[in-house]
């Protein structure tokens, strides 16, 4: 098993920056009006989730940890929402839909894993 050094080395922040590649792509096939409106929240939703991971890690409590790692997962559920509401005005495939609702629901998983783990 791999040493934790930072925030890099774990599987949560991983995801969740695949998380935020896919979103981006996907953002792009938005229509030109959503480009400050669901393109823009969507996009800081998916970047919310790693950055939160990375940010909480880097705190010195698990107290402070476990807060970071509850807004990354609010903003799991925040951006599922988002996905449901763009797929329901037509402006990404179903197939896309659901490969990005697949890895939030394993971002989710890992993240109430996590909490739980840590005291």
């Amino acid at each position: 098993m791999q040493k934790i050094r930072n925030f890099r080395d774990l599987d949560i922040w991983k995801k969740g920056m695949e998380i935020v590649k896919e979103v981006y792509e996907t953002a792009k096939e938005f229509p030109k009006q959503e480009l400050y409106g669901l393109a823009d929240q969507t996009q800081r939703s998916a970047v919310s989730i790693p950055s939160n991971v990375a940010e909480g890690f880097n705190r010195f409590h698990n107290k402070e940890y476990k807060q970071f790692l509850y807004i990354a997962l609010g903003s799991c559920a925040e951006l599922e929402t988002q996905i449901e509401i763009a797929s329901e005005l037509n402006y990404i495939s179903s197939k896309r839909k659901v490969a990005i609702l697949e890895k939030l629901d394993h971002e989710s998983r890992m993240l109430t894993n996590l909490i739980k783990k840590l005291i």
